[in-house]
């Protein structure tokens, strides 16, 4: 399968989007964002609709939408005291409904959302590739430069606030960055399956250890893994790979939830 170029984009592909959405995915759980990563998901399909009315990379205005939706959710909840539950739900609700009104009245049949709805992986091309390249380079940056300030404006943003930490700029930037990682992941997954993607390395993770930085790495390693294997195993059965991926993460959630569960019991000494 090496000596198909396709197959060689996707592979890169996979492996580039498996580190930055374990990065931003580790941030979403440590701040119970998960939800707000769903609504920005979904709000996405309203950019998708449009782009494909107005002749516009569907990519480029899931983007906008995104990050739009995904500060317009902070901007409620820190500005108007929204609860971000209810800004969620309607910014959810206001994309999905912006998205099937624009997809109703696209003239012809839209080959292409199948795609974004459930991913394709095998259609990545070179100028993907540099998309994901560039973002994981400026992801990792920004969290190497920033990694302190960002965990304490996770945990706890009132005592950042109180040690005059750029809390407002960390908390718009990252955001910034986990809507762009949504809108990326969302050609690896697709919309459907986007969420697990962004919590179940994680949750993984959490089993064994606590802190953040080792969340962190554990999550990208279990997010590589999982994300090569399902592709691999795509090739093998001919199933769409977001799929497997995603099951390949779970099937590792469950052993390692029993393994650590029945691990007293193993080890215990009998009298």
């Amino acid at each position: 399968m090496l000596n198909y170029e396709f197959f060689r984009n996707a592979l890169m592909a996979v492996m580039l989007l498996s580190i930055s959405s374990a990065v931003i995915g580790t941030y979403i759980v440590s701040r119970r964002l998960v939800s707000i990563s769903g609504g920005v998901t979904h709000a996405c399909f309203g950019g998708l609709g449009l782009g494909y009315f107005l002749g516009i990379s569907p990519v480029v205005m899931a983007a906008v939408f995104a990050i739009g939706s995904s500060l317009g959710v902070q901007w409620m909840s820190e500005r108007h005291r929204v609860r971000e539950d209810s800004a969620i739900a309607v910014i959810w609700a206001i994309g999905m409904a912006i998205g099937t009104l624009f997809i109703f009245l696209t003239p012809g049949y839209v080959p292409e959302l199948n795609s974004f709805l459930f991913g394709n992986i095998l259609t990545v091309t070179r100028a993907d590739l540099w998309a994901f390249l560039i973002f994981t380079v400026v992801l990792l940056l920004f969290m190497a430069v920033m990694f302190r300030t960002i965990v304490i404006c996770a945990f706890d943003p009132d005592f950042a606030r109180v040690r005059r930490l750029p809390v407002t700029f960390v908390t718009t930037v990252m955001t910034v960055l986990v809507a762009v990682s949504i809108v990326l992941t969302i050609r690896l997954v697709g919309v459907m399956l986007l969420m697990s993607m962004l919590a179940l390395p994680q949750m993984t993770a959490e089993i064994f250890v606590k802190r953040f930085s080792s969340i962190m790495w554990l999550s990208i390693a279990i997010s590589l893994g999982c994300s090569v294997a399902g592709l691999m195993l795509a090739t093998v059965i001919e199933v769409p790979c977001s799929a497997l991926i995603v099951l390949t993460m779970t099937g590792i959630y469950i052993i390692a939830y029993l393994t650590k569960n029945a691990l007293p019991y193993l080890t215990k000494r009998p009298y």
